[in-house]
Protein backbone atom coordinates (compact mmCIF):
# COMPACT_ATOMS: atom_id res chain seq x y z
CA UNK A 1 0.00 0.00 0.00
CA UNK A 2 1.36 3.41 -1.04
CA UNK A 3 1.53 5.88 1.91
CA UNK A 4 -0.91 8.79 1.91
CA UNK A 5 1.64 11.46 0.98
CA UNK A 6 3.03 9.67 -2.12
CA UNK A 7 -0.53 8.77 -3.15
CA UNK A 8 -1.56 12.42 -2.91
CA UNK A 9 1.47 13.36 -4.99
CA UNK A 10 0.57 10.74 -7.60
CA UNK A 11 -3.00 12.05 -7.80
CA UNK A 12 -1.74 15.63 -8.13
CA UNK A 13 0.57 14.47 -10.89
CA UNK A 14 -2.45 12.93 -12.61
CA UNK A 15 -4.15 16.35 -12.63
CA UNK A 16 -1.04 18.05 -14.05
CA UNK A 17 -0.65 15.37 -16.71
CA UNK A 18 -4.27 15.98 -17.64
CA UNK A 19 -3.54 19.67 -18.13
CA UNK A 20 -0.56 18.73 -20.31
CA UNK A 21 -2.71 16.23 -22.22
CA UNK A 22 -4.96 19.07 -23.38
CA UNK A 23 -1.99 20.46 -25.35
CA UNK A 24 -1.79 17.47 -27.71
CA UNK A 25 -1.83 18.52 -31.36
CA UNK A 26 -5.04 16.68 -32.22
CA UNK A 27 -6.83 18.34 -29.29
CA UNK A 28 -5.63 21.80 -30.32
CA UNK A 29 -6.70 21.21 -33.92
CA UNK A 30 -10.13 20.03 -32.83
CA UNK A 31 -10.81 22.94 -30.49
CA UNK A 32 -9.56 25.45 -33.10
CA UNK A 33 -11.96 23.99 -35.64
CA UNK A 34 -14.81 24.08 -33.13
CA UNK A 35 -14.06 27.64 -32.01
CA UNK A 36 -13.68 28.99 -35.53
CA UNK A 37 -17.41 29.65 -35.83
CA UNK A 38 -17.68 31.61 -32.57
CA UNK A 39 -17.39 35.37 -32.20
CA UNK A 40 -17.63 35.51 -28.41
CA UNK A 41 -14.81 34.44 -26.12
CA UNK A 42 -17.15 33.04 -23.46
CA UNK A 43 -18.76 30.66 -25.93
CA UNK A 44 -15.36 29.50 -27.15
CA UNK A 45 -14.40 28.65 -23.58
CA UNK A 46 -17.67 26.76 -23.17
CA UNK A 47 -16.67 24.63 -26.16
CA UNK A 48 -13.48 23.62 -24.36
CA UNK A 49 -15.42 22.82 -21.20
CA UNK A 50 -17.88 20.60 -23.08
CA UNK A 51 -14.94 18.90 -24.80
CA UNK A 52 -13.42 18.20 -21.38
CA UNK A 53 -16.72 16.81 -20.10
CA UNK A 54 -16.92 14.34 -22.99
CA UNK A 55 -13.26 13.42 -22.64
CA UNK A 56 -13.59 12.79 -18.90
CA UNK A 57 -16.80 10.80 -19.35
CA UNK A 58 -15.06 8.41 -21.74
CA UNK A 59 -12.02 8.02 -19.48
CA UNK A 60 -14.10 7.34 -16.38
CA UNK A 61 -16.29 4.81 -18.19
CA UNK A 62 -13.17 2.98 -19.39
CA UNK A 63 -11.64 3.14 -15.90
CA UNK A 64 -14.71 1.63 -14.25
CA UNK A 65 -15.00 -1.16 -16.84
CA UNK A 66 -11.30 -2.03 -16.73
CA UNK A 67 -11.12 -1.99 -12.92
CA UNK A 68 -14.35 -3.87 -12.26
CA UNK A 69 -14.26 -6.46 -15.04
CA UNK A 70 -10.47 -6.52 -15.51
CA UNK A 71 -10.92 -6.29 -19.27
CA UNK A 72 -7.87 -5.03 -21.16
CA UNK A 73 -8.46 -2.85 -24.20
CA UNK A 74 -7.19 -4.82 -27.23
CA UNK A 75 -4.58 -3.09 -29.44
CA UNK A 76 -6.87 -3.56 -32.45
CA UNK A 77 -9.63 -1.53 -30.81
CA UNK A 78 -7.15 1.08 -29.63
CA UNK A 79 -5.82 1.46 -33.17
CA UNK A 80 -9.33 1.70 -34.61
CA UNK A 81 -10.24 4.43 -32.12
CA UNK A 82 -7.12 6.40 -33.01
CA UNK A 83 -8.05 6.16 -36.70
CA UNK A 84 -11.51 7.35 -35.71
CA UNK A 85 -9.96 10.49 -34.20
CA UNK A 86 -8.11 11.10 -37.46
CA UNK A 87 -11.29 10.76 -39.53
CA UNK A 88 -13.15 13.00 -37.10
CA UNK A 89 -10.48 15.73 -37.46
CA UNK A 90 -10.78 15.52 -41.23
CA UNK A 91 -14.56 15.85 -41.05
CA UNK A 92 -14.28 18.81 -38.68
CA UNK A 93 -11.77 20.52 -40.95
CA UNK A 94 -13.82 19.95 -44.09
CA UNK A 95 -16.93 21.26 -42.32
CA UNK A 96 -15.14 24.44 -41.22
CA UNK A 97 -13.81 25.06 -44.74
CA UNK A 98 -17.23 24.56 -46.32
CA UNK A 99 -18.86 26.86 -43.78
CA UNK A 100 -16.19 29.48 -44.32
CA UNK A 101 -16.61 29.49 -48.09
CA UNK A 102 -20.40 29.28 -48.11
CA UNK A 103 -20.72 31.97 -45.41
CA UNK A 104 -18.74 34.64 -47.25
CA UNK A 105 -20.74 37.74 -48.12
CA UNK A 106 -19.32 40.39 -50.43
CA UNK A 107 -20.40 43.95 -51.03
CA UNK A 108 -18.80 47.00 -52.60
CA UNK A 109 -19.18 50.74 -52.63
CA UNK A 110 -17.61 53.69 -54.37
CA UNK A 111 -16.62 57.11 -53.17
CA UNK A 112 -14.66 59.98 -54.62
CA UNK A 113 -11.55 61.93 -53.67
CA UNK A 114 -10.62 65.07 -55.59
CA UNK A 115 -12.94 64.10 -58.39
CA UNK A 116 -11.55 60.55 -58.69
CA UNK A 117 -13.87 57.61 -57.95
CA UNK A 118 -12.61 54.69 -55.86
CA UNK A 119 -14.24 51.29 -55.49
CA UNK A 120 -13.94 49.18 -52.31
CA UNK A 121 -14.96 45.56 -51.86
CA UNK A 122 -15.61 44.12 -48.37
CA UNK A 123 -15.83 40.49 -47.29
CA UNK A 124 -17.97 39.39 -44.35
CA UNK A 125 -17.87 35.94 -42.77
CA UNK A 126 -21.15 34.63 -41.41
CA UNK A 127 -21.15 33.48 -37.77
CA UNK A 128 -22.67 30.38 -36.21
CA UNK A 129 -23.43 32.32 -33.02
CA UNK A 130 -26.86 32.06 -31.44
CA UNK A 131 -28.08 34.27 -28.62
CA UNK A 132 -30.79 31.98 -27.30
CA UNK A 133 -30.48 29.66 -24.31
CA UNK A 134 -32.24 26.99 -26.36
CA UNK A 135 -29.10 26.57 -28.46
CA UNK A 136 -26.74 26.10 -25.52
CA UNK A 137 -27.20 22.33 -25.66
CA UNK A 138 -26.63 22.43 -29.39
CA UNK A 139 -23.44 24.38 -28.73
CA UNK A 140 -22.18 21.69 -26.36
CA UNK A 141 -23.30 18.62 -28.26
CA UNK A 142 -20.57 18.58 -30.89
CA UNK A 143 -17.56 19.36 -28.62
CA UNK A 144 -18.87 16.80 -26.09
CA UNK A 145 -18.90 14.09 -28.78
CA UNK A 146 -15.47 15.16 -30.04
CA UNK A 147 -14.08 14.96 -26.50
CA UNK A 148 -15.76 11.58 -26.04
CA UNK A 149 -13.98 10.17 -29.09
CA UNK A 150 -10.65 11.63 -27.96
CA UNK A 151 -11.15 10.13 -24.49
CA UNK A 152 -11.93 6.67 -25.86
CA UNK A 153 -8.90 6.77 -28.14
CA UNK A 154 -6.55 7.69 -25.28
CA UNK A 155 -8.05 5.47 -22.60
CA UNK A 156 -5.95 2.34 -23.21
CA UNK A 157 -2.57 3.92 -22.40
CA UNK A 158 -4.02 5.82 -19.44
CA UNK A 159 -5.56 2.67 -17.96
CA UNK A 160 -2.21 0.86 -18.07
CA UNK A 161 -0.52 3.80 -16.35
CA UNK A 162 -3.20 4.11 -13.67
CA UNK A 163 -3.35 0.39 -12.91
CA UNK A 164 0.44 0.17 -12.69
CA UNK A 165 0.90 3.24 -10.48
CA UNK A 166 -2.10 3.09 -8.15
CA UNK A 167 -2.41 0.73 -5.16
CA UNK A 168 -6.11 -0.07 -5.61
CA UNK A 169 -8.91 0.08 -8.19
CA UNK A 170 -10.52 2.99 -6.31
CA UNK A 171 -7.28 4.95 -6.39
CA UNK A 172 -6.92 4.18 -10.10
CA UNK A 173 -10.40 5.53 -10.87
CA UNK A 174 -9.68 8.62 -8.75
CA UNK A 175 -6.44 9.14 -10.68
CA UNK A 176 -8.35 8.98 -13.98
CA UNK A 177 -10.98 11.40 -12.64
CA UNK A 178 -8.30 13.93 -11.67
CA UNK A 179 -6.58 13.43 -15.01
CA UNK A 180 -9.87 14.21 -16.73
CA UNK A 181 -10.44 17.23 -14.52
CA UNK A 182 -6.97 18.51 -15.39
CA UNK A 183 -7.56 18.04 -19.11
CA UNK A 184 -10.88 19.90 -18.80
CA UNK A 185 -9.23 22.80 -16.99
CA UNK A 186 -6.44 22.88 -19.55
CA UNK A 187 -8.85 22.82 -22.47
CA UNK A 188 -10.98 25.58 -20.94
CA UNK A 189 -7.93 27.87 -20.89
CA UNK A 190 -6.71 26.74 -24.30
CA UNK A 191 -10.10 27.21 -25.95
CA UNK A 192 -10.13 30.74 -24.58
CA UNK A 193 -6.67 31.44 -26.02
CA UNK A 194 -7.61 29.85 -29.34
CA UNK A 195 -10.94 31.68 -29.45
CA UNK A 196 -9.39 35.09 -28.72
CA UNK A 197 -8.09 35.74 -32.26
CA UNK A 198 -11.47 34.74 -33.72
CA UNK A 199 -13.27 37.09 -31.32
CA UNK A 200 -10.94 39.96 -32.20
CA UNK A 201 -11.12 39.30 -35.94
CA UNK A 202 -14.92 39.15 -35.79
CA UNK A 203 -15.02 42.86 -34.95
CA UNK A 204 -13.85 43.56 -38.49
CA UNK A 205 -15.76 40.61 -39.98
CA UNK A 206 -13.62 40.63 -43.09
CA UNK A 207 -10.58 39.00 -44.63
CA UNK A 208 -8.84 38.37 -41.27
CA UNK A 209 -11.76 36.39 -39.86
CA UNK A 210 -12.13 34.40 -43.07
CA UNK A 211 -8.39 33.65 -43.14
CA UNK A 212 -8.44 32.38 -39.54
CA UNK A 213 -11.36 30.07 -40.28
CA UNK A 214 -9.69 28.68 -43.39
CA UNK A 215 -6.44 28.17 -41.44
CA UNK A 216 -8.25 26.33 -38.61
CA UNK A 217 -10.15 24.11 -41.03
CA UNK A 218 -7.08 23.32 -43.12
CA UNK A 219 -5.00 22.51 -40.03
CA UNK A 220 -7.60 20.07 -38.75
CA UNK A 221 -8.02 18.46 -42.17
CA UNK A 222 -4.28 18.05 -42.79
CA UNK A 223 -3.49 16.76 -39.28
CA UNK A 224 -6.32 14.26 -39.56
CA UNK A 225 -4.94 12.99 -42.89
CA UNK A 226 -1.43 12.68 -41.41
CA UNK A 227 -2.69 10.74 -38.37
CA UNK A 228 -4.83 8.50 -40.57
CA UNK A 229 -1.79 7.39 -42.58
CA UNK A 230 0.66 7.32 -39.67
Amino acid sequence: MIPAAPLSAALALGFLLGVRHALDADHLAAVAALASGERRLGRSMLLGTFWGAGHTTALLAAAVVVNIFRIAIPPEIEGALEKGVAVMLMILGAHVLLRAVSGVRMHGHTHGHDGVAHAHVHLHAASDDSHTHHHLLRLGRRPFLVGLVHGLAGSAALMLLALAAMPSPVAAVLYVALFGLGSTAGMLVISGLVGLPFALAARRAGVAELALRVLAGAASLVLGAVLLHA
